[in-house]
Formats: structure tokens, sequence, C-alpha cells
């Protein structure tokens, strides 16, 4: 199996622009992810917001159990007709960043996009992991359900 494609996506009671607004802070996403993720910059602070580049954390399981390091590679496509996408076309490193990890490939897309009253959010992931690509999509599926439970919380 090369690739496997995960696609989560829920409703938001909330404006597109202040999804969007949410999406582009690191503070955002250690909120959603927690407890299942836990993340750790490598080097100084997360940056109040995302802006193009590669960043490099430390990440545990339940905040406990140490997987692979991260790549977080935040990419701003073409954006939509209507509403806003980011992309973290990231991937495992070893912890001195080279080359590493079990998942060779972590294409993730994030659409923010106004439906009715309020804002249609999706995790869209292509992941690739060998032998490993079915578990490592379930994992993928459980960690966006996971994440969009606690987008939902935060507009409750």
């Amino acid at each position: 199996m090369t690739a496997a494609r995960v696609e989560v996506s829920t409703f938001l009671p909330a404006p597109a622009e202040r999804v969007w607004d949410m999406v582009l802070q690191p503070a955002t996403l250690a909120q959603v992810s927690a407890p299942l993720l836990r993340f750790a910059p490598r080097a100084g602070a997360f940056p109040e917001r995302w802006t193009a580049g590669e960043y490099q954390m430390g990440v545990k399981l339940f905040g406990l159990i140490p997987l692979d390091d991260q790549i977080v590679g935040i990419e701003f496509p073409p954006q939509p007709a209507s509403g806003f996408a980011l992309r973290d076309n990231g991937r495992a490193c070893a912890r001195d960043g080279g080359p590493g990890g079990l998942i060779t490939r972590w294409d993730h897309l994030m659409l923010v996009q106004p439906e009715g009253t309020g804002t249609r959010y999706t995790d869209r992931v292509e992941v690739a992991a060998g032998a490993l690509t079915f578990a490592a999509a379930a994992f993928a599926r459980t960690l966006y359900r996971h994440r969009q439970t606690n987008w939902r919380r935060l507009f409750a």
C-alpha cells in the first residue's frame, strides 16, 4: 500500500474568519490535540501564529509515551474561492532532525469554509508508512475525530 487518504469533517457554530484565526495559532493545535497528543517545540517556543516554514517538535502519546519527532511543514496553498486552507506537509524525523520514523508521508490539509450560520472544518490527510500504512491511517482517523470533538467543545 503506497498511501491512504483520510478525511474527517465537522460543523462549527462560528464564523469562518474566527475559526481560521484559531487554526493559525499553535496554541489551538495543543488545545485540540490534548490529551491524546502533546507537542513540545525542539527549538525555543512556538510562534504566536503559524507562518510558512518548518517547525520541529517532540510528540508524546497521552503526554507520556514519546513518539517520533515531527517536522510540521506549514504551507499556504492557493485559497479556495470560499474559505481558507492551510497545509502541513510534515514528516517524522529523528530527534536531530534527520530522516527517521515509521511514517514517511503525512500531507495534511485543513479546510475552513463558510456553511450556513457557521463553518465547515475539514481535516484531509494522505499518509504513508510502508506496511503500516493501514495502521497509520487508522490512527489519523482517530486523531482527527478527537481533534474535531475538541474543536466543537471550543465553540459549545
